[in-house]
């Protein structure tokens, strides 16, 4: 089938880093935000902890903000969503310090203008476990615009997650997409090299590689920037 689409990745992709290195930030910038609330920095780290997982295993009846946000209440009680706007505004405001734990690849901008230049549908295929203020900040750290995507995920608007097949198949349909007319480009082979079982074709970026499972990668496309550059130039 003809190639319609091009995913691309954030976290480790598009915006380089050091994953370990951003949560350790993450927590901390987290933390101390909370802590006039009252909120203790190792009950409300395990809270998130278990708001992701939560996420991670949506079965696809609710989005996955609101299964965040049942983890919360569950910790905390129902008298804790009063502070939502409060965690709203960490986002926008203390949030913006994490920015430090990320590189930065001039290459990532180059790659979404090459494809949307050579007539591709650019979709970022973040794994929807933030806020859209998160999502939307992270990816002018990289270098680009939410406007540069037709379409990015976010907890608001999934009910899946990487590497469940299904957050794959929702997106798709969601931009009346065929899987096999897209390209997934993304830094984890757990996460991201999982869509080629859909059909998709996809391309693993080493910069920043995950692969926790040391799996051979030698059957996937795969290089650094410049290998990625070659590559959508080829499509």
């Amino acid at each position: 089938m003809e190639l319609q689409a091009v995913w691309f990745d954030l976290d480790g992709t598009l915006l380089p880093m050091d994953q370990d290195a951003f949560v350790r930030a993450y927590f901390s910038l987290l933390a101390r935000w909370a802590a006039p609330r009252g909120y203790e920095p190792g009950k409300l780290a395990d809270t998130v902890w278990q708001g992701t997982a939560a996420m991670i295993h949506n079965d696809g009846r609710r989005a996955n903000e609101a299964v965040f946000w049942q983890a919360f209440v569950d910790a905390y009680g129902e008298t804790a969503l009063a502070d939502r706007p409060f965690f709203d505004a960490f986002y926008r405001e203390a949030f913006q310090r994490a920015r430090t734990a990320c590189g930065f690849a001039p290459q990532a901008s180059q790659a979404v203008r090459l494809v949307r230049d050579k007539g591709f549908r650019a979709v970022l295929a973040t794994n929807p476990v933030f806020p859209a203020a998160a999502t939307e900040s992270r990816i002018r750290w990289a270098g680009l615009s939410p406007e540069d995507f037709e379409a990015y995920t976010t907890y608001e608007n999934a009910s899946f997650c990487k590497p469940n097949l299904r957050y794959f198949e929702e997106l798709a349909a969601r931009l009346g997409l065929a899987p096999e007319a897209c390209l997934m480009v993304g830094n984890d082979v757990e996460e991201d090299m999982v869509a080629r079982e859909l059909g998709m074709r996809v391309f693993l970026l080493t910069d920043c590689l995950r692969n926790p499972s040391g799996r051979d990668i030698s059957s996937f496309p795969h290089g650094d920037f410049d290998a990625l550059m070659a590559h959508l130039r080829g499509l």
